[in-house]
């Protein structure tokens, strides 16, 4: 039987970081144009849908390519809402209007640009071969919180965030540790719809290499995005 799959892209208007980040020109193109070309590119999904609270960002994802444009309501496009009920919403909406329901229900963030096609590829494939409800993308951790990523105390001095029994001299020996770079979600359908928390007790983790995670959150991320994808091209005119 047909696994039928949706992905989704959840833009906002606002931005406290990088004002109209999600229309910014980034590299020649809408930042919002990465996501949307990667998503055609793994050619997995039966429909592309995109929602917002701006009639702009709606306007720019269906010159992309987008196959559904879906406006937000105003209770879920403040600060405060989680990002899930956006995605449950973002269901609801284009099942009722196509009649049919999806399998497997894929969210790209717009402030990943550096992912490959191959990525959403294989995390989905990695979520369909499994019996989990879903599936995030992260890259191995920089900092360890056995080793040398610290809090302070209620007293106010330094202590690790996390101790073992036998202390940890090099960040090789600590547990491996992964930052979650806000790149690729994936759920069963089921799953999706009936619960609230993105941690689930089968949760997958898909890695991903340093060099496709970055999460752009600032103007420096975007600078450095911007440099990358510059020098990638220089490089490719060079040959």
């Amino acid at each position: 039987m047909k696994n039928e799959k949706i992905m989704y892209i959840c833009a906002r208007a606002g931005s406290k970081g990088i004002r109209n980040k999600n229309l910014k020109i980034l590299a020649g193109k809408p930042l919002i144009a990465y996501s949307l070309e990667q998503a055609k590119a793994s050619h997995l999904f039966q429909f592309i849908a995109v929602s917002s609270d701006s009639d702009q960002i709606l306007q720019v994802a269906a010159q992309r390519g987008a196959d559904f444009l879906i406006k937000r309501p105003a209770s879920l496009s403040t600060d405060q809402a989680p990002k899930i009920p956006v995605i449950q919403h973002c269901v609801a909406k284009v099942e009722e209007v196509y009649g049919q329901t999806f399998d497997t229900v894929v969210d790209l963030d717009v402030t990943s640009p550096l992912r490959h096609s191959s990525d959403i590829h294989h995390a989905v494939q990695l979520l369909e071969k499994s019996t989990s409800a879903n599936l995030i993308t992260g890259t191995p951790s920089r900092r360890s919180p056995y080793f040398n990523l610290v809090e302070l105390s209620e007293r106010g001095f330094v202590q690790l965030s996390k101790t073992l029994n036998k202390p940890v001299f090099r960040r090789q020996d600590a547990p491996a540790c992964y930052d979650l770079n806000a790149s690729i979600y994936v759920w069963k359908r089921d799953a999706l719809l009936n619960h609230s928390s993105l941690f689930q007790e089968d949760t997958l983790l898909f890695i991903m290499p340093e060099e496709r995670s970055i999460d752009i959150d600032s103007e420096i991320d975007f600078l450095f995005v911007e440099f990358l994808m510059k020098q990638k091209q220089n490089s490719k005119a060079n040959l």
